[in-house]
């Protein structure tokens, strides 16, 4: 759940971020979908560290 929130929310940022420094649409997709990976390996890693915290 939190890597599937982070990747939305790294997604959402990262158009976000490519639309207002002018870009074009490759430019948008491209910063949306690597600040969607980037969002969602944190989420993982922190969906690990509260797992093995629960043990």
């Amino acid at each position: 759940m939190i890597v599937i929130l982070g990747a939305i929310l790294g997604a959402v940022t990262g158009a976000l971020l490519a639309r207002r420094r002018k870009g074009r649409l490759a430019d948008i997709l491209q910063y949306a979908f690597v600040y969607a990976i980037v969002f969602a390996l944190a989420g993982l890693f922190l969906t690990l560290i509260i797992h093995r915290s629960a043990m």
